[in-house]
C-alpha cells in the first residue's frame, strides 16, 4: 500500500528543513510525496532556493504523514486560518503528525501540541509552553503519533527515525548509508551548549528581528482565548 507524505512548502521556508526529510522519504518504497501550498506557483525559500509545489491545499489528498518544516516564513502562517484549518483537517486522519525545526510552532498554533512532548530549534524552545507543549531537548521526540525534529539538520534524523517505523531498521540504515549520513562536523558549535559565547551571540543577533516578530505573534494568538472568556 502506498504511503502518502505531504510537506508544507511555503514562502521563506528553511529549505533544508524540507529537503533533508524529502531526500529520505523519496528513498522509501511505495511512497508518494507531495509539496503542498496554496497555489502551484514556485516559491522562494529563506535562502533563495526556488521550490515548486506539486499540489494545492484544496487538491491535496488525505495524508498518511503530514510534515511541517520551519523557517522565517513560519511567522506568517501562525495566524493564517486557511493553513491552520488545513493542518487540523489533515491531522484528524493522518497516521503521523510531524514537524521539523520551527514547524512545531505551527502545529502548536493549530492546537496539536497540548500536553505533548515536543522539540524545535533551540532558539524557539521557550515558545513551546505557550501552546501547552512540554519542551523536550532532543534531536527527535515522539509522543504518540506526534514526531517532532529539532533544528534544521535534525530533520534528517527525524526522517530516518520515521523511515524505520514505516518499514524496518535495515531499510532506514540502507538509506542512511546511501546518503552517507555520518555527521562529523568540523567545529563543535552546533548547539548553544557547545558553541563559543561569541558565536552564540552572533547567531542570536542575526535572528533577533524574526524572533521578536515571532514572539509578538505567539503572545497575541495564545492570549486570545483568555481575552474572549
Amino acid at each position: 500500500m502506498t504511503t502518502t507524505i505531504g510537506l508544507l512548502t511555503f514562502p521563506r521556508v528553511q529549505q533544508l528543513d524540507l529537503t533533508g526529510p524529502y531526500e529520505v522519504f523519496a528513498s522509501l518504497p511505495d511512497t508518494q510525496l507531495h509539496l503542498i501550498w496554496k497555489t502551484l506557483t514556485p516559491i522562494t525559500s529563506a535562502t533563495g532556493l526556488i521550490l515548486t509545489p506539486t499540489t494545492t491545499l484544496a487538491e491535496c489528498p488525505p495524508l498518511d504523514i503530514i510534515c511541517i518544516p520551519g523557517g522565517i516564513g513560519i511567522n506568517a502562517l501562525l495566524t493564517d486560518q486557511t493553513i491552520l484549518d488545513f493542518v487540523r483537517t489533515q491531522a484528524k486522519t493522518a497516521r503521523y503528525i510531524t514537524s521539523v525545526c520551527t514547524g512545531a510552532l505551527l502545529l502548536g498554533a493549530a492546537g496539536l501540541l497540548t500536553g505533548k512532548r515536543a522539540t524545535t530549534h533551540w532558539s524557539a524552545m521557550e515558545f513551546l509552553p505557550a501552546f501547552g507543549a512540554i519542551p523536550t531537548h532532543a534531536r527527535v521526540v515522539r509522543d504518540g503519533n506526534l514526531i517532532t525534529g529539532g533544528g534544521v539538520t535534525a530533520g534528517i534524523d527525524f526522517a530516518l527515525t520515521l523511515a524505520a517505523e514505516l518499514t524496518d531498521q535495515q531499510t532506514a540504515e540502507s538509506i542512511q548509508l546511501t546518503l552517507e549520513y555520518a555527521p562529523a562536523p568540523p567545529f563543535m558549535a552546533g548547539t548553544p551548549e557547545t558553541a563559543p559565547p561569541e558565536t552564540l551571540q552572533t547567531a542570536r543577533t542575526r535572528s533577533a528581528a524574526s524572533r521578536a516578530e515571532r514572539e509578538a505573534i505567539i503572545k497575541q494568538i495564545t492570549a486570545e482565548p483568555a481575552s474572549k472568556a
